[in-house]
């Protein structure tokens, strides 16, 4: 059949052309993540591992042909440009990328630091998609494990693990006894937008908050080989200090299998929306030409028994990359799981949180094209140059909301309603996200990266929820009568 088509097709192909894409497209029907990874894109693939190339800062996923964006990495010139989960990328430098594999893309927007390239993305429901264009300039992303480790009160701890790289555990571990000696006494683990990485990296994390032999997760596939049950392997340090984890829709994979068994053996309360659902073993096969093929062999069980892969089959890409919820599953259709207390929770799917938090007020398209424009960064860097460098003048910005109003989100609006000729009358969630962005701007330009954290800890939303629940945990939680 190859050889037929070949010999006959209008346009001169290749074995090798057409080889190539039988197994693509062999993979791509088999699940979202089974994908074939060429010798040459290895290569660049482990330049890009080693910090040797300068990137966007996107976390793209593919299914069926459609490159979406899973997580965006803090700090990244994505982050800045107001990009979030869910956007679906069309064009890189007015090149289509229908059907490319992400793997593949992800390396092509990778490259010298400085060098700038043109994205277009779609947002919002296929059929009728609000679409934008933004031009970043690649930047070294420096990605450590653990990126925030501040007091959000002063006997709450709280730790920002961003992805799970092979510091992770010890990186967390570290930043834990930090907090302790500052006089914490209870912890926020915050897992939003972390993409995870291999699933068996969670299990070392997992150690820190549970005792020996505790079940992290088990794995089954068709064959009995890949059936395994994975336990800690020591007595953590921090077994009993009480924990609150935060999740969303970016949280995926060994992101999802840490909460899970947090959740599940009731170690932990889960707040915020129903995370990814992306968790499978897969398995490495090499070719003689030093090609490789990722194979999907089994799926991932949390303790109570859920499975945290989502469906995918008979769903359209938006459908599969519906954050914070299972797509065409209603909430009748989702099995009744039970806690190590009998508390119970849901399958279907990603793994849904104890309690469930509002979600973040959507990015207009204009607000990614401002930010684009660098409008907003111009304004508040300005302003920030009036403010004194003063200790007590930063512990004052960090809650001013109504200066920020006045002096960052009211003039910034009127430049967009006069730019782009739209209303921009923003509601007040998304309205006080704005502030929030742009007084952000002001504490880092102004006293440096170390308030810029203090001041992501102090005014997020989730984390002011968080610390109201402590109070509440024994209660919620459950335990033995």
């Amino acid at each position: 059949m190859l050889n037929h088509i070949r010999v006959n097709y209008m346009d001169s192909v290749t074995y090798t052309q057409l080889v190539r894409a039988a197994i693509d497209g062999v993979l791509q029907a088999l699940d979202p993540h089974s994908r074939f990874e060429s010798y040459a894109d290895r290569n660049k693939a482990a330049k890009l591992q080693r910090g040797e190339l300068a990137v966007t800062g996107l976390v793209l996923e593919n299914v069926d042909g459609a490159a979406s964006v899973l997580a965006v990495m803090l700090k990244s010139p994505a982050d800045k440009a107001g990009l979030q989960p869910g956007d679906r990328l069309t064009f890189v430098d007015d090149t289509t990328v229908a059907g490319l594999d992400v793997r593949a893309l992800e390396l092509r927007l990778a490259g010298d630091k400085g060098s700038k390239v043109h994205l277009s993305f779609e947002r919002g429901p296929r059929l009728e998609p609000d679409t934008f264009s933004v031009t970043l300039k690649r930047e070294y992303v420096k990605i450590p494990s653990v990126s925030i480790v501040r007091l959000a009160d002063p006997a709450t701890g709280y730790v920002r693990l961003d992805e799970f790289g092979e510091k992770a555990a010890s990186e967390v571990h570290d930043a834990l006894k930090r907090l302790r000696g500052q006089g914490a006494t209870q912890f926020i683990l915050d897992l939003r937008r972390n993409p995870g990485g291999e699933v068996r990296a969670s299990v070392e994390l997992a150690s820190e908050f549970f005792p020996k032999n505790t079940v992290v997760f088990s794995t089954r596939g068709r064959k009995k080989e890949v059936d395994t049950t994975f336990v800690t392997k020591r007595d953590g340090e921090f077994t009993t200090a009480p924990l609150i984890v935060l999740v969303d829709g970016g949280s995926a994979s060994a992101a999802e299998a840490l909460a899970a068994s947090l959740q599940d053996h009731d170690r932990a309360l889960l707040l915020g929306r129903r995370t990814f659902g992306k968790a499978l073993m897969q398995t490495v096969f090499f070719t003689p030409s030093g090609d490789v093929i990722w194979l999907t062999i089994g799926r991932v069980i949390t303790p109570s028994g859920r499975f945290i892969q989502r469906r995918y089959h008979g769903l359209r890409s938006e459908e599969y990359r519906a954050f914070g919820g299972v797509a065409g599953a209603g909430e009748d259709t989702l099995e009744t799981f039970h806690t190590d207390h009998g508390r119970p929770v849901r399958g279907g799917g990603g793994i849904a949180p104890d309690v469930e938090l509002p979600r973040p007020a959507r990015i207009p398209v204009w607000w990614s094209a401002a930010a684009d424009s660098g409008w907003g960064d111009a304004l508040a860097d300005s302003f920030a140059l009036t403010l004194p460098t003063t200790p007590a003048a930063r512990a004052s910005w960090m809650n001013a909301r109504a200066e920020w109003d006045t002096r960052l989100v009211t003039p910034f609006l009127e430049r967009v309603r006069r730019r782009f000729h739209v209303a921009a009358e923003p509601d007040s969630l998304l309205a006080a996200r704005i502030g929030r962005n742009l007084a952000l701007r002001v504490a880092e330009v102004r006293w440096g990266p170390e308030a810029r954290d203090e001041f992501l800890v102090r005014n997020d939303p989730d984390v002011r929820a968080a610390t109201d629940y402590f109070r509440r945990l024994p209660q919620l939680l459950g335990g033995p009568k």
